[in-house]
């Protein structure tokens, strides 16, 4: 296959190359500059798409025999991944940009260049596995799995992708054990990337602080910091800095009546209120989640399923019921969750397997168990 192999400038996209070409495919070597302002250097493990990065990626190619470019989506980037992570938080979500980027650079942008330009699939460093599995109609089907090494593990970063983007795509780390292996397999291979630091967090929030960034995109905005009955408790500069489940950094100069912290409960962007109470609160039992993509044809939609749920990139899957309508998926918990945050990704699996990815719109408390 003709083969488009996304580096990143680390060592998973390095390697994820490598492997590639070793089972013989035709590889070209793409770097996306995602910035419109590069930085020469990183900030530690911090940030991304500097000219290091690219000079980095490049290196790796060259090592590899492959051809390199470096394509420019700062624009997409901005435009679809920047401008949706402000408009959720003005909207009073907690997005997660990480799926954005997944859904609208490297499976939207990154696949759809390379297959007008007579490419086959995509292949990128992320964690994850696809699994072929044949169908009563004698065709494989293809499944989307958690990656081998679970601490690693980002397929729920990648539900969102779609299966007919799933179909031209290739995980090559999925299998890998760890990453220390992954690293002593970039060495072995003389990628000089062997001993890079892992990039985290935000990448187009370079210095780590999420609310100076929305500050600096979004303004100053005082509004009113109030209890669940609506009396006044203090002042806030921004209600988009607050987010579902927060407790430090509310302002407050004086506790609650029992002496019990406050958290978050709530953002209220049309009266630009935070509202705050007790933890008991936070937690809920159901969740209702809409633009849902589905990966599982096999399984049918409109009737409630014994499943798993996992509502935050490094969290805990719990079991849930599930039904999927056209419109929504409706989760039912089997133990409540707490700090659930409308704008967040409710990704559905079934043991390794992920079924289907949808965006958290409400949650409540007490919903009744199905039948």
């Amino acid at each position: 296959m003709r083969v488009l192999a996304a580096l990143s400038g680390g060592v998973d996209s390095a390697v994820a190359a490598a492997r590639a070409v070793e089972a013989g495919h035709d590889v070209v070597g793409v770097h996306m500059a995602l910035s419109r302002s590069r930085a020469q250097h990183r900030n530690g493990s911090r940030g991304c798409c500097s000219i290091e990065d690219a000079s980095d990626a490049r290196r790796a190619a060259d090592v590899l025999g492959i051809p390199y470019y470096v394509w420019d989506l700062s624009e997409e980037f901005e435009d679809t991944v920047v401008a949706d992570f402000l408009s959720e938080y003005q909207a009073g979500r907690t997005p997660n940009p990480c799926v954005r980027c997944n859904e609208h650079i490297k499976f939207a942008s990154l696949l759809d260049r390379g297959l007008a330009l007579g490419f086959d699939a995509v292949c990128t460093g992320h964690y994850a596995r696809i699994v072929d599995v044949p169908g009563p109609d004698g065709e494989n089907r293809r499944e989307l799995h958690r990656a081998v090494d679970v601490a690693k593990d980002q397929s729920y970063v990648l539900a969102v992708m779609g299966p007919e983007r799933l179909a031209r795509s290739l995980f090559p780390l999925g299998d890998a054990p760890s990453k220390d292996e992954v690293r002593k397999e970039a060495a072995t291979r003389g990628l000089s990337v062997s001993a890079k630091p892992d990039s985290y967090d935000i990448c187009f929030v370079a210095d780590g602080d999420t609310r100076g960034f929305l500050r600096d995109r979004l303004g100053s905005r005082p509004g009113e910091i109030v209890d669940a009955d609506g009396t006044v408790l203090g002042e806030h500069d921004g209600a988009y800095a607050f987010t579902v489940g927060q407790r430090k950094g509310l302002g407050l100069d004086r506790p609650a009546p029992d002496g019990s912290p406050r958290y978050v409960l709530e953002t209220r962007p049309e009266t630009n209120q935070v509202v705050v109470g007790p933890s008991e609160l936070l937690s809920v039992d159901e969740i209702r989640a809409e633009q849902s993509v589905w990966l599982a044809e096999d399984v049918a939609a409109g009737e409630w399923t014994d499943a798993e749920v996992q509502v935050r990139a490094h969290g805990d899957p719990v079991p849930a019921t599930v039904r999927r309508t056209p419109e929504e998926i409706v989760t039912r918990l089997a133990t409540p969750l707490r700090g659930i945050a409308p704008g967040q990704s409710l990704v559905v699996y079934r043991g390794t397997r992920v079924l289907g990815q949808a965006t958290i719109a409400a949650a409540r408390r007490g919903a009744p168990v199905p039948a």
